[in-house]
């Protein structure tokens, strides 16, 4: 009977499954015996406790130190017991697995409520469904009912979606549906592949927090992205940066075009990203750079828009234009701007309107209303309704317009050399 009640009580939180052990057959009277299953003979149990108790009359002449020497040695036994073919379950109030690990060897210390596994494997469960694949070569495993903690080289997949991460440690909390991967992350994905200091996974709504040196690879559209935290929504194909964000743009492996900024959305679906604030742009052909309080840069199409102030810097040419909204098409190298445009060229030339088309390859400019063009040598200022030229090498046409307005030419004469 007292067997029998042993045996039920061993099956509330953990069992090992074919237990041969180090130890002396029979169930234990360790503070884990509660939780432990173990099969052996029961029937041996009394002989074997006359056998301690004559050994233990048969030892009592002896020294104060061999004495300290068996209990150290027995106190050892008790803390360390090896076991085979081991399973360990946990169950929710209802019964509902919370997790399931299997180890061909593992060895128990009162310490550390269960030590080191070999070949550890099982399964995380949420609402009694797997969520998470997880194995090693060998890990140390603790369990306390509300939590599993796996250390080691532990790989867990996602059976429904394909994540894989990787680390050197592992702690699933069930009750807060969060997985905790730590030490050394690498994650592959068949969209991205991302390494960090520690993943987080909120199981449920399937989202993954990249945090510390992170480093991110999308497969399409071929992007780099380095930042301290980076959001994976997993269902919604997009990835959040809300700190300081770099990323390169890639074609056959080579580097096309760099970007940056304080926050950023990549929309993996769609292939277009969002960045905000601070935000830039550094194409490498045509060589130009794009500076803005936020960017909308969309990959698939080729093109780069910005809803507020900004100035494009044409690397080569030396050529600024500001303006406060832009569009640049970048297999036409082209760039449209509205509102406030000046052009500034390096000899502080420049060509102010309300609307100008840039043509790159040309080195062409087209303003449209209220013309301003004005250069510095010789000093003089045109005024109409459009313009077209080459600010460079200061040949700019500037006309009426439609509006029969009549050009306006100012010339400034150059001030006399003074005579000694």
């Amino acid at each position: 009977m007292k067997h029998q009640q042993g045996r039920q009580i061993a099956k509330r939180k953990l069992r090992f499954m074919g237990g041969r052990t180090n130890t002396y057959p029979g169930f234990h009277t360790f503070p884990f015996a509660s939780f432990i299953q173990i099969k052996t003979n029961w029937y041996y149990l009394p002989l074997t406790l006359l056998l301690m108790m004559s050994l233990g009359a048969c030892g009592g002449k002896s020294s104060t130190s061999s004495n300290q020497n068996n209990q150290r040695s027995a106190a050892d036994s008790e803390s360390n017991l090896t076991f085979f073919d081991v399973t360990l379950e946990q169950a929710d109030e209802v019964g509902r697995p919370l997790w399931k690990v299997r180890a061909k060897q593992a060895v128990y210390t009162k310490e550390k409520e269960i030590g080191q596994a070999e070949s550890p494997y099982g399964e995380l469960y949420q609402d009694g469904k797997v969520i998470y694949q997880i194995k090693a070569d060998q890990a140390d495993i603790q369990q306390d009912g509300k939590r599993l903690f796996l250390k080691g080289k532990i790989l867990a997949t996602d059976p429904n979606n394909g994540v894989v991460l990787q680390g050197n440690e592992m702690e699933w909390l069930p009750k807060e549906d969060l997985l905790i991967v730590r030490n050394q992350i690498n994650g592959k994905h068949k969209q991205l592949q991302a390494v960090a200091q520690e993943a987080r996974v909120k199981t449920r709504a399937q989202v993954v927090d990249f945090f510390g040196k992170v480093v991110a690879n999308s497969t399409d559209p071929q992007l780099r992205m380095r930042t301290e935290h980076l959001i994976w929504q997993i269902k919604q194909e997009q990835l959040i940066g809300d700190r300081p964000l770099q990323f390169e743009r890639y074609k056959n492996n080579q580097i096309t075009d760099r970007g940056r900024g304080n926050s950023a959305e990549v929309n993996l679906k769609t292939k277009i990203v969002t960045i905000k604030q601070n935000a830039q742009a550094d194409l490498l052909d045509p060589p130009v750079q794009i500076l803005s309080n936020s960017m909308i840069w969309d990959m698939n199409a080729e093109n780069v828009r910005t809803n507020s102030a900004v100035r494009v810097f044409h690397r080569a040419e030396k050529l600024t234009v500001t303006g406060n909204q832009a569009e640049m098409k970048i297999p036409q190298k082209t760039v449209y701007l509205v509102g406030n445009v000046n052009a500034v060229g390096q000899r502080r030339q420049s060509l102010k309107s309300q609307n100008l088309t840039w043509y790159l390859d040309k080195k062409l400019l087209e303003a449209q209303g209220n013309v301003v063009y004005k250069q510095v040598s010789p000093a003089l200022t045109f005024n109409g309704d459009t313009a077209v030229g080459n600010l460079e090498t200061e040949n700019i046409v500037v006309s009426g317009g439609k509006t029969g307005n009549r050009v306006v030419t100012e010339i400034i004469p150059e001030s006399p050399t003074p005579k000694n």
